[in-house]
């Protein structure tokens, strides 16, 4: 075997960070430079800069501090204008579930506010049991339509029945001749044993 025939290494060992100058690897501050922030630590994903007023984090709803109940806000309700509500039949109800049933809100719409504005004309009377602008209130009453309040279906609840705390009492009669027979029993004296004399 000659010197030239030999296979040549080329995998190296890693470098040891932070084992000083001699390990090869930015001594003591191990290849990070020397202080800033990105010496400290890793930099997370979402840091803006200082920009905190307008940053990512501020933007978002707050679960804690100062705009902590940002994020409980009331839903904006679905607008739907009156030119829709030409596709209801004549003096039906207009609410959630017929708008749902007659395809002119998704099935999603169940449980949202909706408010019906006054762009376009009603052409036969409708009861709306929805709240409306004023415009629109206008319009359905022209059109011999009225409002009419939401009827809130009540489920009936059933009372629980209460179960008697106080506990049966004996009458007192029966409770103090009890009594009275037991001192009587114990209170007996026993007969004296007679002494025999011969």
């Amino acid at each position: 075997m000659k010197l030239n025939e030999l296979k040549k290494t080329t995998a190296r060992s890693k470098k040891r960070v932070g084992r000083g100058y001699g390990s090869g690897k930015g001594g003591h501050t191990s290849g990070r430079g020397a202080k800033g922030q990105k010496a400290r630590g890793k930099v997370p994903l979402y840091f803006e800069g200082t920009a905190m007023r307008k940053s990512l984090i501020r933007r978002m709803p707050m679960l804690r501090g100062k705009l902590k109940f940002k994020s409980f806000k009331k839903h904006q309700p679905i607008i739907l204008n009156l030119k829709h509500l030409n596709l209801m039949p004549k003096n039906s109800i207009v609410d959630n579930a017929s708008l749902i049933k007659h395809g002119l809100l998704p099935k999603e719409a169940d449980k949202h506010p909706v408010k019906i504005l006054g762009d376009g004309e009603l052409k036969h009377p409708l009861k709306v049991a929805l709240p409306a602008s004023k415009s629109a209130v206008k319009k359905i009453t022209k059109a011999g339509g009225k409002m009419v309040k939401p009827v809130i279906k009540k489920v009936a609840k059933t009372a629980p029945v209460k179960k008697s705390t106080t506990k049966s009492k004996k009458p007192a009669d029966q409770s103090i001749k009890k009594s009275v027979k037991k001192t009587t029993k114990k209170s007996a004296p026993k007969p004296a044993a007679v002494s025999k004399k011969k």
